[in-house]
């Protein structure tokens, strides 16, 4: 593993990197530990806001890449997850805040972006030419 790519990226790909996968450890903590315990919502809580924070970085990577870029141009395919991410987030919480018999519907949404945000786009971040390829194989 070669870290030099991601430390010498700019500062907002470490938080989102870095956040990724601190959220992928938690998040697979939370599958396999006790569902409702106080270690539960904690980890869960931190997990919320890693993924939070995950989505709004992830708007500003390629502006950071490539400063001066038009706006238009900030969004590619791959900001798809990025929805996704917040309104799966947004879901989570709202089913979470309503709490009683609904309560078990968080799983749903936040299940969810753990696949489609950590694990499906988290692949895609591997692909050549991308830092986190650099990391794991070399540039």
């Amino acid at each position: 593993m070669f870290l030099d790519p991601l430390l010498s990226a700019p500062w907002v790909i470490q938080l989102h990197a870095f956040g990724a996968i601190a959220a992928f450890f938690l998040g697979a903590l939370q599958f396999a530990a006790p569902k409702g315990m106080l270690p539960h919502r904690m980890i869960g809580g931190v997990w919320i806001v890693l993924m939070a924070t995950i989505a709004i970085s992830s708007i500003f990577i390629r502006p950071a890449l490539f400063p001066g870029l038009p706006f238009w141009k900030w969004f590619s395919p791959i900001h798809i997850f990025t929805i996704l991410t917040i309104y799966g987030v947004a879901q989570g919480v709202f089913q979470l805040a309503k709490g009683g018999s609904d309560l078990k519907y968080h799983a749903r949404p936040f299940s969810g972006i753990f696949i489609g945000g950590l694990i499906v786009a988290g692949a895609f971040a591997f692909l050549p030419g991308r830092i986190m390829h650099q990391v794991a194989f070399g540039g």
